[in-house]
Protein backbone atom coordinates (compact mmCIF):
# COMPACT_ATOMS: atom_id res chain seq x y z
CA UNK A 1 0.00 0.00 0.00
CA UNK A 2 3.17 2.43 -0.01
CA UNK A 3 2.69 3.22 -3.69
CA UNK A 4 -1.41 4.93 -2.38
CA UNK A 5 -1.30 8.67 -2.31
CA UNK A 6 -3.80 9.11 0.40
CA UNK A 7 -4.38 12.56 0.77
CA UNK A 8 -5.18 12.44 -3.03
CA UNK A 9 -8.18 10.72 -1.74
CA UNK A 10 -9.92 13.16 -0.06
CA UNK A 11 -12.27 15.61 -1.64
CA UNK A 12 -13.40 18.23 1.15
CA UNK A 13 -15.25 16.47 3.40
CA UNK A 14 -15.52 13.26 1.34
CA UNK A 15 -13.61 11.00 0.28
CA UNK A 16 -13.49 9.73 -4.01
CA UNK A 17 -11.37 7.65 -5.81
CA UNK A 18 -11.07 5.38 -8.98
CA UNK A 19 -12.74 2.54 -8.45
CA UNK A 20 -12.49 0.37 -11.80
CA UNK A 21 -10.59 -0.06 -14.89
CA UNK A 22 -12.19 1.30 -18.07
CA UNK A 23 -11.26 5.64 -18.93
CA UNK A 24 -8.07 5.94 -20.59
CA UNK A 25 -5.39 7.86 -18.24
CA UNK A 26 -7.10 6.88 -15.06
CA UNK A 27 -5.47 4.77 -12.79
CA UNK A 28 -7.30 2.65 -9.97
CA UNK A 29 -6.45 3.94 -6.33
CA UNK A 30 -9.78 3.00 -4.27
CA UNK A 31 -8.95 -1.01 -4.90
CA UNK A 32 -10.92 -2.90 -2.18
CA UNK A 33 -7.79 -3.37 0.25
CA UNK A 34 -8.11 0.41 0.48
CA UNK A 35 -11.46 0.52 1.29
CA UNK A 36 -11.15 -2.26 3.94
CA UNK A 37 -8.34 0.09 5.51
CA UNK A 38 -10.77 3.12 5.22
CA UNK A 39 -13.32 1.42 7.01
CA UNK A 40 -10.92 0.41 9.93
CA UNK A 41 -9.51 3.31 10.13
CA UNK A 42 -13.04 5.32 10.53
CA UNK A 43 -13.87 3.01 13.18
CA UNK A 44 -10.70 3.52 15.04
CA UNK A 45 -11.39 7.22 14.70
CA UNK A 46 -14.71 7.06 15.94
CA UNK A 47 -13.89 4.95 18.63
CA UNK A 48 -11.05 7.39 19.92
CA UNK A 49 -14.12 10.36 19.54
CA UNK A 50 -16.90 8.23 21.65
CA UNK A 51 -14.72 6.30 24.31
CA UNK A 52 -14.23 7.50 27.59
CA UNK A 53 -10.88 7.84 28.86
CA UNK A 54 -9.32 4.60 29.74
CA UNK A 55 -11.93 2.66 27.84
CA UNK A 56 -11.31 -0.64 25.01
CA UNK A 57 -11.35 1.19 21.57
CA UNK A 58 -14.93 -0.98 21.13
CA UNK A 59 -16.68 0.03 24.02
CA UNK A 60 -18.86 2.65 24.88
CA UNK A 61 -20.45 2.12 28.45
CA UNK A 62 -19.81 -1.60 27.50
CA UNK A 63 -21.96 -1.49 24.42
CA UNK A 64 -19.99 -2.29 21.25
CA UNK A 65 -20.01 0.40 18.74
CA UNK A 66 -22.07 -0.01 15.89
CA UNK A 67 -21.47 1.84 12.28
CA UNK A 68 -23.75 1.20 9.40
CA UNK A 69 -22.75 1.06 5.63
CA UNK A 70 -24.73 1.61 2.79
CA UNK A 71 -23.98 2.07 -1.20
CA UNK A 72 -25.36 3.50 -4.08
CA UNK A 73 -25.67 1.74 -7.23
CA UNK A 74 -22.08 1.99 -8.20
CA UNK A 75 -20.76 -1.09 -10.47
CA UNK A 76 -17.90 -1.17 -7.68
CA UNK A 77 -20.52 -0.57 -4.94
CA UNK A 78 -20.85 -4.17 -3.56
CA UNK A 79 -17.18 -5.08 -3.53
CA UNK A 80 -15.91 -2.15 -1.54
CA UNK A 81 -19.06 -2.16 0.64
CA UNK A 82 -18.01 -5.19 1.83
CA UNK A 83 -14.72 -4.84 2.26
CA UNK A 84 -15.82 -1.68 4.49
CA UNK A 85 -17.84 -4.17 6.62
CA UNK A 86 -14.50 -6.26 6.93
CA UNK A 87 -12.46 -4.06 7.80
CA UNK A 88 -14.80 -2.40 10.85
CA UNK A 89 -15.82 -6.08 12.25
CA UNK A 90 -12.04 -7.04 12.41
CA UNK A 91 -12.17 -3.84 14.94
CA UNK A 92 -14.85 -5.59 17.09
CA UNK A 93 -17.27 -2.99 15.95
CA UNK A 94 -20.78 -4.53 15.25
CA UNK A 95 -21.55 -3.85 11.83
CA UNK A 96 -25.18 -3.06 10.16
CA UNK A 97 -25.00 -3.98 6.25
CA UNK A 98 -27.47 -1.70 4.56
CA UNK A 99 -26.94 -2.73 0.97
CA UNK A 100 -28.75 0.09 -1.49
CA UNK A 101 -29.18 2.82 0.34
CA UNK A 102 -28.99 6.87 0.29
CA UNK A 103 -26.79 9.18 1.55
CA UNK A 104 -29.54 10.94 3.78
CA UNK A 105 -30.47 8.00 5.19
CA UNK A 106 -26.96 6.75 6.67
CA UNK A 107 -27.07 9.90 8.59
CA UNK A 108 -30.78 8.73 9.70
CA UNK A 109 -29.49 5.45 10.66
CA UNK A 110 -27.73 7.38 13.43
CA UNK A 111 -30.77 8.84 15.26
CA UNK A 112 -33.06 6.61 14.26
CA UNK A 113 -34.72 4.64 17.37
CA UNK A 114 -33.82 0.59 17.30
CA UNK A 115 -30.77 1.50 15.23
CA UNK A 116 -29.05 4.89 16.79
CA UNK A 117 -26.00 3.98 15.28
CA UNK A 118 -22.48 5.37 16.40
CA UNK A 119 -21.61 6.38 13.15
CA UNK A 120 -22.63 5.63 8.89
CA UNK A 121 -20.54 5.39 5.72
CA UNK A 122 -21.95 5.38 2.36
CA UNK A 123 -20.29 4.10 -1.05
CA UNK A 124 -20.74 6.80 -3.65
CA UNK A 125 -19.37 9.39 -5.88
CA UNK A 126 -22.70 11.32 -6.58
CA UNK A 127 -22.79 11.44 -9.99
CA UNK A 128 -19.42 11.00 -11.14
CA UNK A 129 -18.54 8.10 -14.17
CA UNK A 130 -18.60 4.78 -13.53
CA UNK A 131 -15.23 4.04 -12.69
CA UNK A 132 -15.48 6.21 -9.61
CA UNK A 133 -16.49 6.05 -6.31
CA UNK A 134 -16.10 7.26 -2.79
CA UNK A 135 -16.79 7.13 0.86
CA UNK A 136 -19.22 9.81 3.03
CA UNK A 137 -19.10 9.43 6.82
CA UNK A 138 -21.62 10.32 9.27
CA UNK A 139 -22.20 10.32 13.37
CA UNK A 140 -25.21 11.64 15.18
CA UNK A 141 -24.05 15.40 14.89
CA UNK A 142 -24.09 15.62 10.90
CA UNK A 143 -21.30 14.44 7.97
CA UNK A 144 -18.05 14.65 8.92
CA UNK A 145 -15.52 18.20 7.90
CA UNK A 146 -12.85 18.41 5.98
CA UNK A 147 -10.66 18.12 9.41
CA UNK A 148 -12.23 14.68 10.18
CA UNK A 149 -11.56 13.34 6.69
CA UNK A 150 -7.62 14.35 6.77
CA UNK A 151 -7.80 12.49 10.39
CA UNK A 152 -8.85 9.28 8.84
CA UNK A 153 -6.44 9.20 6.38
CA UNK A 154 -3.76 10.43 8.29
CA UNK A 155 -4.52 6.62 10.69
CA UNK A 156 -4.89 4.76 7.22
CA UNK A 157 -1.88 5.95 6.33
CA UNK A 158 -0.09 4.43 8.97
CA UNK A 159 -1.28 1.31 7.42
CA UNK A 160 -1.87 -0.57 11.07
CA UNK A 161 -5.32 -2.13 10.93
CA UNK A 162 -6.81 -1.89 14.39
CA UNK A 163 -7.95 -5.69 15.37
CA UNK A 164 -10.02 -6.97 17.99
CA UNK A 165 -9.92 -10.63 19.51
CA UNK A 166 -13.80 -10.98 18.90
CA UNK A 167 -14.64 -10.15 15.42
CA UNK A 168 -18.17 -7.73 15.82
CA UNK A 169 -21.21 -9.03 14.03
CA UNK A 170 -22.53 -7.77 11.33
CA UNK A 171 -25.92 -7.62 10.57
CA UNK A 172 -28.03 -7.38 7.14
CA UNK A 173 -30.99 -4.70 7.88
CA UNK A 174 -33.45 -3.21 4.79
CA UNK A 175 -33.23 0.50 6.47
CA UNK A 176 -34.70 2.09 3.75
CA UNK A 177 -37.97 0.89 4.63
CA UNK A 178 -37.75 3.01 7.64
CA UNK A 179 -36.24 5.67 6.19
CA UNK A 180 -38.93 5.77 3.12
CA UNK A 181 -41.52 5.19 6.41
CA UNK A 182 -41.04 8.27 8.39
CA UNK A 183 -41.37 10.34 4.25
CA UNK A 184 -44.65 8.76 4.34
CA UNK A 185 -46.01 9.80 7.63
CA UNK A 186 -44.81 13.01 6.86
CA UNK A 187 -46.81 13.47 4.10
CA UNK A 188 -49.84 12.39 6.00
CA UNK A 189 -49.10 14.67 8.80
CA UNK A 190 -48.77 17.13 6.56
CA UNK A 191 -51.57 17.63 4.13
CA UNK A 192 -54.01 16.08 7.24
CA UNK A 193 -56.52 14.62 4.48
CA UNK A 194 -60.20 15.42 5.60
CA UNK A 195 -61.36 12.45 3.54
CA UNK A 196 -58.09 10.24 2.78
CA UNK A 197 -55.92 10.64 5.32
CA UNK A 198 -53.90 7.53 5.23
CA UNK A 199 -53.50 7.79 1.08
CA UNK A 200 -53.60 11.86 0.71
CA UNK A 201 -51.74 11.75 -2.81
CA UNK A 202 -54.63 9.99 -4.00
CA UNK A 203 -56.13 11.87 -7.66
CA UNK A 204 -52.28 12.87 -8.38
CA UNK A 205 -50.08 11.66 -10.94
CA UNK A 206 -46.25 11.43 -10.09
CA UNK A 207 -43.61 11.09 -12.08
CA UNK A 208 -40.02 9.76 -10.74
CA UNK A 209 -36.21 9.59 -12.72
CA UNK A 210 -34.56 7.84 -10.33
CA UNK A 211 -31.25 7.99 -12.99
CA UNK A 212 -30.64 3.92 -12.25
CA UNK A 213 -29.04 5.26 -8.99
CA UNK A 214 -30.38 4.76 -5.68
CA UNK A 215 -33.70 7.08 -5.79
CA UNK A 216 -36.06 4.42 -7.24
CA UNK A 217 -37.06 3.31 -3.86
CA UNK A 218 -39.31 6.44 -3.50
CA UNK A 219 -42.06 5.04 -5.73
CA UNK A 220 -42.62 1.84 -4.16
CA UNK A 221 -41.99 3.07 -0.20
CA UNK A 222 -43.36 6.46 -0.51
CA UNK A 223 -45.35 7.39 -3.45
CA UNK A 224 -47.26 4.43 -3.62
CA UNK A 225 -48.36 3.95 -0.29
CA UNK A 226 -49.69 7.08 -0.21
CA UNK A 227 -52.26 6.93 -3.21
CA UNK A 228 -50.61 8.43 -5.91
CA UNK A 229 -50.35 6.98 -9.69
CA UNK A 230 -47.27 6.73 -10.43
CA UNK A 231 -47.51 5.29 -14.13
CA UNK A 232 -44.44 7.16 -16.32
CA UNK A 233 -42.08 6.47 -13.83
CA UNK A 234 -38.44 6.16 -15.39
CA UNK A 235 -35.25 4.78 -14.72
CA UNK A 236 -35.94 3.19 -11.04
CA UNK A 237 -34.13 0.12 -11.11
CA UNK A 238 -30.43 0.39 -9.88
CA UNK A 239 -27.89 0.32 -12.53
CA UNK A 240 -24.12 1.47 -12.02
CA UNK A 241 -23.53 1.94 -15.95
CA UNK A 242 -25.93 4.74 -15.68
CA UNK A 243 -27.14 3.95 -19.08
CA UNK A 244 -29.99 6.04 -19.56
CA UNK A 245 -28.57 9.44 -18.77
CA UNK A 246 -26.21 11.02 -15.79
CA UNK A 247 -28.28 10.84 -12.43
CA UNK A 248 -27.47 14.43 -11.78
CA UNK A 249 -30.44 16.90 -11.59
CA UNK A 250 -27.98 19.67 -12.89
CA UNK A 251 -27.63 17.88 -16.14
CA UNK A 252 -29.45 19.02 -19.64
CA UNK A 253 -30.01 15.46 -21.07
CA UNK A 254 -31.15 14.25 -16.98
CA UNK A 255 -33.35 17.38 -16.97
CA UNK A 256 -34.97 17.01 -20.71
CA UNK A 257 -35.77 13.49 -19.72
CA UNK A 258 -37.98 14.28 -16.94
CA UNK A 259 -39.58 16.79 -18.65
CA UNK A 260 -40.52 15.03 -21.53
CA UNK A 261 -42.05 12.43 -19.04
CA UNK A 262 -43.94 14.30 -17.10
CA UNK A 263 -45.75 15.92 -20.87
CA UNK A 264 -45.93 12.58 -22.29
CA UNK A 265 -47.41 10.94 -19.28
CA UNK A 266 -49.50 13.99 -18.51
CA UNK A 267 -48.28 14.06 -14.75
CA UNK A 268 -49.22 16.34 -11.80
CA UNK A 269 -45.18 16.65 -10.78
CA UNK A 270 -42.26 15.29 -12.02
CA UNK A 271 -39.25 14.25 -9.26
CA UNK A 272 -35.75 13.54 -10.33
CA UNK A 273 -33.19 12.82 -8.33
CA UNK A 274 -28.91 12.36 -8.59
CA UNK A 275 -27.31 8.76 -7.29
CA UNK A 276 -27.34 8.63 -3.98
CA UNK A 277 -30.52 10.99 -3.27
CA UNK A 278 -29.18 13.83 -1.80
CA UNK A 279 -30.10 16.39 -4.06
CA UNK A 280 -33.28 16.85 -5.94
CA UNK A 281 -34.98 18.65 -8.88
CA UNK A 282 -38.51 18.90 -10.13
CA UNK A 283 -40.84 19.69 -12.91
CA UNK A 284 -44.55 21.17 -12.75
CA UNK A 285 -47.48 19.79 -14.69
CA UNK A 286 -46.66 21.64 -17.97
CA UNK A 287 -43.42 20.17 -18.55
CA UNK A 288 -41.60 23.22 -16.65
CA UNK A 289 -37.79 22.66 -14.69
CA UNK A 290 -38.28 23.47 -11.06
CA UNK A 291 -34.82 24.05 -10.36
CA UNK A 292 -32.02 26.31 -9.46
CA UNK A 293 -33.28 29.61 -8.67
CA UNK A 294 -36.54 28.14 -8.94
CA UNK A 295 -36.20 24.95 -6.32
CA UNK A 296 -34.96 27.47 -4.03
CA UNK A 297 -38.17 30.17 -4.60
CA UNK A 298 -40.59 27.45 -3.96
CA UNK A 299 -38.94 25.72 -0.95
CA UNK A 300 -38.41 29.35 0.64
CA UNK A 301 -42.24 30.20 -0.12
CA UNK A 302 -43.18 27.16 2.07
CA UNK A 303 -40.54 27.31 5.22
CA UNK A 304 -41.28 31.11 4.92
CA UNK A 305 -45.00 30.00 5.60
CA UNK A 306 -44.00 27.71 8.99
CA UNK A 307 -41.25 30.70 10.26
CA UNK A 308 -42.31 33.93 9.01
CA UNK A 309 -39.25 36.44 8.32
CA UNK A 310 -36.23 33.97 9.08
CA UNK A 311 -33.61 33.92 6.75
CA UNK A 312 -32.62 31.81 3.87
CA UNK A 313 -29.54 30.83 3.25
CA UNK A 314 -28.03 30.12 -0.08
CA UNK A 315 -24.73 29.84 -2.75
CA UNK A 316 -22.99 33.08 -4.26
CA UNK A 317 -24.80 32.81 -7.42
CA UNK A 318 -28.26 32.76 -6.88
CA UNK A 319 -30.47 35.83 -9.06
CA UNK A 320 -31.41 39.35 -7.92
CA UNK A 321 -35.18 38.49 -8.49
CA UNK A 322 -34.92 35.33 -6.02
CA UNK A 323 -33.49 38.23 -3.60
CA UNK A 324 -36.55 40.59 -4.21
CA UNK A 325 -38.82 37.28 -4.21
CA UNK A 326 -38.03 36.39 -0.61
CA UNK A 327 -37.35 39.68 0.57
CA UNK A 328 -40.30 41.32 -0.66
CA UNK A 329 -42.97 39.08 -1.31
CA UNK A 330 -42.43 36.80 1.25
CA UNK A 331 -40.66 38.97 3.82
CA UNK A 332 -37.98 36.98 4.98
CA UNK A 333 -34.09 37.43 4.86
CA UNK A 334 -32.10 36.74 1.96
CA UNK A 335 -28.31 35.68 3.31
CA UNK A 336 -26.09 34.54 -0.12
CA UNK A 337 -22.84 32.70 1.21
CA UNK A 338 -20.03 31.49 -0.34
CA UNK A 339 -19.96 27.95 -2.58
CA UNK A 340 -20.18 24.25 -1.40
CA UNK A 341 -23.71 22.83 0.52
CA UNK A 342 -21.40 22.28 3.62
CA UNK A 343 -20.55 25.77 3.41
CA UNK A 344 -24.53 26.58 2.91
CA UNK A 345 -25.73 24.93 5.42
CA UNK A 346 -22.33 25.14 8.16
CA UNK A 347 -23.55 29.05 7.85
CA UNK A 348 -27.43 28.75 8.30
CA UNK A 349 -26.44 26.56 11.56
CA UNK A 350 -23.84 29.76 12.72
CA UNK A 351 -26.62 31.92 12.21
CA UNK A 352 -29.06 29.91 14.58
CA UNK A 353 -26.38 29.81 17.14
CA UNK A 354 -25.98 33.26 16.89
CA UNK A 355 -29.27 34.53 17.92
CA UNK A 356 -30.81 34.60 13.80
CA UNK A 357 -33.16 32.16 12.98
CA UNK A 358 -32.86 30.14 9.78
CA UNK A 359 -34.94 27.19 8.69
CA UNK A 360 -33.19 27.13 5.26
CA UNK A 361 -29.98 26.22 3.68
CA UNK A 362 -29.80 25.35 0.09
CA UNK A 363 -27.65 25.71 -2.96
CA UNK A 364 -28.69 25.72 -6.76
CA UNK A 365 -27.43 22.31 -7.29
CA UNK A 366 -30.12 21.08 -5.27
CA UNK A 367 -28.33 20.52 -2.33
CA UNK A 368 -31.06 21.47 0.35
CA UNK A 369 -30.83 20.98 3.83
CA UNK A 370 -34.06 22.28 6.60
CA UNK A 371 -33.29 22.69 10.28
CA UNK A 372 -36.44 20.40 10.91
CA UNK A 373 -34.25 17.65 9.28
CA UNK A 374 -31.22 17.73 11.58
CA UNK A 375 -29.51 20.68 8.32
CA UNK A 376 -29.42 16.94 6.62
CA UNK A 377 -29.07 17.82 3.18
CA UNK A 378 -31.81 15.23 2.15
CA UNK A 379 -33.37 15.15 -1.85
CA UNK A 380 -35.97 12.95 -0.67
CA UNK A 381 -37.13 15.29 2.16
CA UNK A 382 -37.08 18.45 0.21
CA UNK A 383 -39.23 16.29 -2.48
CA UNK A 384 -41.48 15.19 0.19
CA UNK A 385 -41.92 18.80 1.38
CA UNK A 386 -42.92 20.03 -1.96
CA UNK A 387 -45.39 16.57 -2.24
CA UNK A 388 -47.23 17.94 0.94
CA UNK A 389 -47.96 21.46 -0.71
CA UNK A 390 -49.03 19.86 -4.14
CA UNK A 391 -51.73 18.04 -2.44
CA UNK A 392 -53.02 21.01 -0.06
CA UNK A 393 -52.90 23.22 -3.21
CA UNK A 394 -55.03 20.41 -5.07
CA UNK A 395 -57.72 20.64 -2.31
CA UNK A 396 -57.98 24.35 -2.45
CA UNK A 397 -57.86 23.63 -6.14
CA UNK A 398 -54.80 25.71 -7.27
CA UNK A 399 -51.31 24.68 -8.39
CA UNK A 400 -47.88 24.33 -6.66
CA UNK A 401 -46.26 26.80 -8.78
CA UNK A 402 -48.99 29.43 -7.29
CA UNK A 403 -46.48 30.01 -4.60
CA UNK A 404 -43.51 31.27 -7.29
CA UNK A 405 -45.66 32.81 -9.36
CA UNK A 406 -44.43 36.23 -8.29
CA UNK A 407 -40.74 35.46 -9.08
CA UNK A 408 -38.85 37.14 -11.33
CA UNK A 409 -36.79 35.31 -13.34
CA UNK A 410 -33.85 36.96 -16.02
CA UNK A 411 -34.31 36.90 -19.52
CA UNK A 412 -30.55 35.53 -19.70
CA UNK A 413 -28.83 33.50 -17.75
CA UNK A 414 -24.86 31.83 -18.69
CA UNK A 415 -21.97 30.44 -16.84
CA UNK A 416 -18.57 30.12 -17.64
CA UNK A 417 -15.86 28.49 -16.76
CA UNK A 418 -12.10 30.15 -17.51
CA UNK A 419 -9.35 27.95 -17.33
CA UNK A 420 -6.39 29.25 -15.44
CA UNK A 421 -2.97 28.06 -17.86
CA UNK A 422 -0.63 28.60 -14.53
CA UNK A 423 0.23 25.92 -12.47
CA UNK A 424 0.14 28.15 -9.21
CA UNK A 425 -3.75 29.06 -10.20
CA UNK A 426 -5.12 30.43 -7.12
CA UNK A 427 -2.42 33.38 -6.68
CA UNK A 428 -2.78 34.10 -10.38
CA UNK A 429 -7.23 33.82 -10.19
CA UNK A 430 -7.09 35.90 -7.10
CA UNK A 431 -5.23 38.67 -8.34
CA UNK A 432 -8.20 38.82 -11.59
CA UNK A 433 -10.23 39.00 -8.84
CA UNK A 434 -8.84 41.74 -7.13
CA UNK A 435 -8.17 43.47 -10.35
CA UNK A 436 -11.61 43.11 -11.84
CA UNK A 437 -13.03 45.01 -8.60
CA UNK A 438 -10.55 48.16 -9.14
CA UNK A 439 -11.72 47.80 -13.06
CA UNK A 440 -15.19 47.74 -11.68
CA UNK A 441 -15.00 50.73 -9.32
CA UNK A 442 -13.60 53.06 -12.45
CA UNK A 443 -16.88 51.97 -14.31
CA UNK A 444 -19.83 54.19 -13.85
CA UNK A 445 -22.65 51.79 -14.27
CA UNK A 446 -21.06 48.89 -12.57
CA UNK A 447 -21.41 49.03 -9.05
CA UNK A 448 -19.50 46.36 -6.25
CA UNK A 449 -22.56 44.45 -4.42
CA UNK A 450 -21.58 44.47 -0.92
CA UNK A 451 -21.53 41.33 1.97
CA UNK A 452 -20.42 39.17 -0.77
CA UNK A 453 -18.56 36.54 0.46
CA UNK A 454 -17.14 34.94 -2.46
CA UNK A 455 -15.34 36.88 -5.09
CA UNK A 456 -16.66 39.51 -6.40
CA UNK A 457 -20.63 40.39 -7.39
CA UNK A 458 -21.21 43.53 -9.44
CA UNK A 459 -24.49 44.90 -9.93
CA UNK A 460 -24.44 45.91 -14.15
CA UNK A 461 -26.81 48.69 -14.22
CA UNK A 462 -26.92 49.90 -17.62
CA UNK A 463 -30.45 49.68 -19.47
CA UNK A 464 -28.22 47.66 -22.07
CA UNK A 465 -27.10 45.24 -19.46
CA UNK A 466 -29.14 45.24 -16.32
CA UNK A 467 -27.85 42.16 -14.51
CA UNK A 468 -24.95 41.07 -12.49
CA UNK A 469 -21.94 39.23 -12.72
CA UNK A 470 -20.03 36.83 -10.36
CA UNK A 471 -16.29 36.23 -10.71
CA UNK A 472 -15.30 33.47 -8.37
CA UNK A 473 -12.39 31.26 -7.95
CA UNK A 474 -12.88 27.59 -7.94
CA UNK A 475 -11.75 25.54 -4.59
CA UNK A 476 -9.94 22.49 -6.01
CA UNK A 477 -9.09 23.34 -9.81
CA UNK A 478 -7.69 26.03 -11.82
CA UNK A 479 -10.77 27.28 -12.88
CA UNK A 480 -12.06 30.94 -12.73
CA UNK A 481 -16.03 30.61 -12.79
CA UNK A 482 -18.08 33.51 -14.09
CA UNK A 483 -21.68 33.66 -13.52
CA UNK A 484 -23.85 36.43 -15.77
CA UNK A 485 -27.48 37.29 -15.83
CA UNK A 486 -29.24 40.09 -17.13
CA UNK A 487 -33.03 41.07 -17.41
CA UNK A 488 -32.61 42.08 -20.94
CA UNK A 489 -32.29 40.56 -24.21
CA UNK A 490 -28.77 40.56 -25.50
CA UNK A 491 -27.22 41.79 -21.83
CA UNK A 492 -25.28 39.05 -21.49
CA UNK A 493 -23.53 39.93 -24.63
CA UNK A 494 -22.88 43.23 -23.65
CA UNK A 495 -21.13 42.32 -20.12
CA UNK A 496 -19.11 39.41 -21.81
CA UNK A 497 -17.88 42.18 -24.14
CA UNK A 498 -16.76 44.80 -21.79
CA UNK A 499 -15.18 41.71 -19.44
CA UNK A 500 -13.34 40.39 -22.43
CA UNK A 501 -11.59 43.63 -22.62
CA UNK A 502 -10.26 43.46 -19.16
CA UNK A 503 -9.05 39.97 -19.13
CA UNK A 504 -7.03 40.34 -22.65
CA UNK A 505 -4.57 41.58 -19.79
CA UNK A 506 -4.12 38.03 -18.74
CA UNK A 507 -2.59 35.74 -21.05
CA UNK A 508 -2.78 32.42 -18.68
CA UNK A 509 -6.57 32.93 -18.67
CA UNK A 510 -8.67 30.89 -21.49
CA UNK A 511 -11.05 33.00 -22.82
CA UNK A 512 -11.91 30.85 -25.60
CA UNK A 513 -15.83 30.31 -24.27
CA UNK A 514 -16.35 33.86 -24.01
CA UNK A 515 -14.77 34.68 -27.36
CA UNK A 516 -17.24 32.34 -29.05
CA UNK A 517 -20.28 33.28 -27.01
Amino acid sequence: MNNIDWKKLQNGSDIRGVALEGVPDEAVNLTPEVAKILGNAFASWLGQKIDKPGTKLTERGGEVLTISVGRDSRLSGETLSQSVIEGIAITGCQVYNFDIASTPAMFMSTVTDGFNCDGGIMLTASHLPFNRNGLKFFTSQGGLGKADISNILAIAETGNLTTSNTKGTIVNHDFISIYAARLVETIRQGVNHPDNFEQPLTGLKIVVDAGNGAGGFYVDKVLKPLGADTTGSQFLEPDGMFPNHIPNPENKEAMTSICQAVVKNKADFGIIFDTDVDRVAAVDHQGNELNRNRMIALISAIVLQEHPGSTVVTDSITSDGLTKFIEQNLGGKHHRFKRGYKNVINESIRLNNSGAESWLAIETSGHGAMKENYFLDDGAYLATKLLVELAKAKLQDKLLTDLISDLQEPVESEEFRLKIKVEDFKIYGNNIINKLEEFANKQNDWEIVPNNYEGVRISCKSSTEDGWLLLRLSLHDPVIPLNIESNVNQGVKKIVTRLLGFFQNFESLDLSSLESY
